[in-house]
C-alpha cells in the first residue's frame, strides 16, 4: 500500500482539470520579471504603488535609521518580549491617522483575518458575509462559533431582507465584506452597509481594505477614506504587504475592541512578532502616505484606459480598480491566454478554481503606478490581437 497515492490521485485530478499548480522560478527587478530567460512586465503583483522596488525609497529609509535598530527577529510574541517602543508608535500613528481609538498591528493578513472573527463572535453571534469573500476570511468564519450566512456579491438587497429577518434572534450581527474584491476589481458600496448598520444597533461592520489602503482616498487610507466613513467601520483592516511596500496587517479599530483582542485573539498571542526592522520601515512609508497622490492618480488613468479595453473587447468588466479581470471560461483557455501574453513579454498568470468559480478562469491583471502608459498601450494591444 502506497499511503501517499490519495494524494499523488488527486494531484494527477487537478492536472488533467488544468488547476494544478506550481512555485514560480523568476527574478524579479522592480516592475519586471525574469524567467525562462524572457523579461517581461509584471502585471501580477501588489506592488500597487511601485514602492517596493524603489531604490531612492529604499536608501532614504537606511540613512534614517540607527545600526542598532535593525532587528532582524522580535524573537518572542508581543505579550511576552516582542513589543518593542517603535510597535506602539507605528499602531499610535496608524490611529492618529484614521481617526480612530486604536490600531493592532499583526503579522499578515491571513493572521487577522483568521484572528479576529473568532475571538469577537460567539454563539449567539450572526455573521453576514458576501459570496465572494477572500479564502482567509472564510477561514477565519469557520473558525468562530458563529452562525454564518452568505449573501450573493453586493446584493444589498438580499443582505437587507437578511438582517430583517434574523436581526431579532441574534446579540450581534457582524457584516463582513471586502472593499476592492481582489478577483474582480469591483468596489462595494460601503455608504449602503453603513446605511444598514444605524438602522440595527446590534450590528457591527468588518471590512477587508486589502487591496485599498494605499490606492484610494486623499490619503491613502483606502476605501473607507474616499467613501467617507472610516468611523462606522468597526473593524478596519488593511494589509501592510501589498501597496505599502513592508509585511504585515493592521486593524483600526476601538481601544476597547483592541484590548479584547489582545486578550482573546490567538493568531496574535501565539505567535512570534514580526521583526522590529520591518516595523520602522513600515512606519518609514505611512508617514509619507498623503505623499503620493500623484501616483494613485496615475495609477487610476492607467486602470482606466485598460478596464476600457476590455469591455470595447467584448469582456465583462465590473471592475472599478486597479484589479481587472480578462474572463476567459475555461482553466485551458486562461493558460493557453497566459501563455500568450508571457511570450509577448506581459507577465500574468491564468487565476482558476477553486480562487474563482468554475467556468469563470481568467487573467487577473494588477495593475502597478510603475508602469508607463505607452506600457498599458502596448499591453491592450498584445491582449486584444
Amino acid at each position: 500500500m502506497n499511503i501517499y497515492q490519495d494524494y499523488q490521485d488527486e494531484l494527477d485530478r487537478l492536472s488533467e482539470q488544468g488547476n494544478l499548480r506550481s512555485l514560480p522560478h523568476a527574478v524579479y527587478q522592480g516592475k519586471w520579471v525574469v524567467r525562462d530567460g524572457r523579461k517581461m512586465c509584471n502585471l501580477s503583483s501588489n506592488d500597487y504603488l511601485g514602492l517596493a522596488a524603489d531604490v531612492s525609497l529604499r536608501d532614504e529609509f537606511l540613512n534614517t535609521i540607527e545600526v542598532e535598530e535593525l532587528l532582524f527577529s522580535a524573537s518572542s510574541s508581543r505579550l511576552l518580549t516582542g513589543n518593542f517602543s517603535i510597535y506602539d508608535t507605528l499602531e499610535d500613528e496608524l490611529a492618529a491617522l484614521y481617526g480612530a481609538g486604536a490600531a493592532l498591528v499583526v503579522g499578515s493578513g491571513y493572521h487577522l483575518n483568521t484572528g479576529i472573527l473568532p475571538a469577537v463572535a460567539d454563539a449567539q453571534t450572526l455573521i453576514l458575509a458576501d459570496k465572494l469573500v477572500h479564502a482567509s476570511l472564510i477561514d477565519g468564519i469557520r473558525l468562530s462559533a458563529a452562525r454564518c450566512i452568505r449573501y450573493r456579491h453586493q446584493d444589498m438587497e438580499q443582505l437587507e431582507m437578511l438582517l430583517q429577518k434574523y436581526h431579532a434572534a441574534y446579540s450581534r450581527i457582524i457584516l463582513v465584506t471586502e472593499s476592492v474584491f481582489s478577483m474582480d476589481g469591483d468596489v462595494t458600496d460601503l455608504s449602503c452597509l453603513v446605511a444598514m448598520k444605524k438602522r440595527y444597533p446590534q450590528v457591527m461592520l468588518y471590512v477587508d481594505e486589502a487591496h485599498g489602503v494605499g490606492v484610494y482616498g486623499e490619503c491613502g487610507l483606502g476605501i473607507a477614506e474616499e467613501q467617507g466613513c472610516i468611523r462606522e467601520v468597526d473593524f478596519l483592516c488593511g494589509t501592510l504587504g501589498k501597496a505599502l511596500a513592508s509585511v504585515g496587517a493592521f486593524v483600526i479599530c476601538s481601544k476597547v475592541m483592541k484590548d479584547y483582542l489582545v486578550n482573546r485573539m490567538r493568531t496574535l498571542i501565539f505567535t512570534t512578532a514580526l521583526p522590529p526592522v520591518n516595523i520602522s520601515w513600515t512606519l518609514f512609508v505611512v508617514r509619507r502616505l498623503s505623499e503620493w497622490k500623484s501616483r494613485r492618480q496615475h495609477l487610476y488613468r492607467l486602470s482606466e484606459k485598460l478596464r476600457q479595453a476590455i469591455i470595447q473587447s467584448g469582456k465583462p468588466c465590473g471592475s472599478g480598480s486597479h484589479i481587472l479581470p480578462f474572463t476567459l471560461g475555461a482553466s485551458e483557455l486562461a493558460i493557453e491566454k497566459a501563455m500568450d501574453m508571457q511570450q509577448k513579454g506581459f507577465y500574468v498568470l491564468p487565476v482558476r478554481p477553486p480562487t474563482v468559480p468554475e467556468g469563470t478562469s481568467r487573467l487577473r491583471f494588477s495593475l502597478t503606478a510603475a508602469l508607463s502608459e505607452p506600457e498599458v498601450d502596448a499591453l491592450i494591444q498584445a491582449l486584444l490581437q
